[in-house]
């Protein structure tokens, strides 16, 4: 028993790591490792780096090459407007479902709190904390909705919109418009206006998907 432990740990954390990796793009679209090569940079042996990769596959985040090791593969503009319009489709959803029950102050105040963390960062110009304040307000938007179901299927496309914004998230204007309306959205939700509320959140991810696609157009990018 604390064999098959140990085996699944060594296998979350290759995992986690290699993800890290390719979302943060320390493993940038299209870069090609032998399983050794991946297991040497992890510190590990080949076969939870092996069961890894096969999850990371069903991810969508790597492509494994039988004697080639893994390849990360890329995002291009087809796949972020189609995973941008699923991601809508269901945050509005959410949003709807939460807003539909009129949440309390205590079930809001991630969301509060994150959009206060967003200001704070855009204030001191710091972007990457920006990123990681509007990903936990999105997420806690998700977790609100209390559908397990609508999360798992946001969680399947979520690391590679989340690729895709950490490598244009320097070359996209100021998020000042973005932080703005979590604040209408949160308003929304307290006000118990569904409708109100998914609408807010449909414009908000339309004009976040616009810049991002924008970006493609402007530096001539077959994928990112």
């Amino acid at each position: 028993m604390t064999l098959a432990l140990t085996s699944v740990s060594l296998v979350d954390t290759a995992y986690e790591q290699i993800r890290r990796r390719i979302l943060d793009n320390v493993w940038p679209p299209g870069h090609r490792a032998l399983e050794q090569e991946v297991a040497l940079a992890l510190g590990m042996s080949r076969t939870p780096v092996r069961e890894a990769l096969v999850r990371l596959e069903n991810d969508g985040l790597v492509e494994v090459v039988p004697r080639h090791g893994m390849r990360v593969l890329p995002v291009s503009p087809t796949d972020m407007r189609e995973i941008y319009e699923i991601l809508t489709a269901l945050e509005c959803m959410a949003a709807e479902i939460v807003a539909s029950r009129q949440p309390s102050e205590a079930e809001l105040a991630p969301l509060t709190l994150a959009t206060d963390a967003m200001e704070a960062a855009l204030a001191a110009d710091d972007l990457d904390a920006w990123a990681a304040a509007d990903e936990r307000f999105h997420a806690g938007l998700i977790e609100l909705s209390g559908n397990r179901q609508l999360a798992a299927t946001v969680w399947n496309y979520w690391d590679r919109a989340h690729r895709a914004r950490m490598f244009s998230l320097k070359l996209r204007p100021k998020p000042v418009n973005s932080t703005q309306d979590h604040r209408e959205l949160v308003e929304r939700l307290r006000a118990g206006d569904a409708r109100g509320a998914a609408e807010v959140n449909r414009t908000h991810r339309a004009r976040a998907s616009r810049e991002l696609l924008a970006i493609f157009e402007r530096f001539k990018l077959a994928q990112m």
